[in-house]
């Protein structure tokens, strides 16, 4: 986590508006996107554009390159995880989510991952669980319509 992180993080849950509810969201991304160094950066970047044109398999294998150079980075087991839930493979997607999170605990994007996946595999109850977990770490994920209804977060 880097230094200005908690500060982020306890904006983040005083926020007083959805604007700067986001804004402080994004502000986090920002940070966890940063590779540790240009050539990891280059391949997250590889990736994360791949993903966002539908190509999961290749994705995956860029990031497994990222995850074998910087294996202490966590947004490369939660972009790989993101990739693989993207595939519906969902177990392998779990067991990055759970590297993302042992890494960085307060991986909102991770824990919101973590729910969706846990839902998309028929785990509901553990999948509410996880995503109040997620909100109450960033209560302005886009999530919680997932909850049934008249169940709080």
């Amino acid at each position: 986590m880097s230094d200005a992180q908690p500060q982020l993080f306890d904006a983040l849950k005083a926020a007083q508006n959805e604007m700067d509810g986001r804004t402080l969201q994004n502000w986090i991304w920002d940070l966890w996107i940063i590779a540790p160094d240009p050539t990891s950066q280059w391949l997250l970047d590889d990736a994360r554009e791949r993903i966002r044109y539908g190509d999961y398999d290749h994705a995956e294998n860029i990031l497994s390159e990222l995850i074998d150079a910087c294996p202490a980075y966590a947004e490369g087991w939660n972009q790989r995880a993101f990739a693989r839930f993207l595939k519906q493979d969902y177990d392998r997607a779990l067991d990055d989510i759970a590297m993302a999170l042992e890494l960085e605990p307060l991986h909102f994007g991770a824990l919101a991952g973590r729910a969706t996946t846990l839902i998309n595999m028929g785990r509901t109850k553990a999948g509410i669980s996880a995503l109040k977990e997620a909100i109450a770490v960033n209560p302005w994920l886009s999530e919680p319509h997932l909850l049934p209804p008249g169940e709080d977060p």
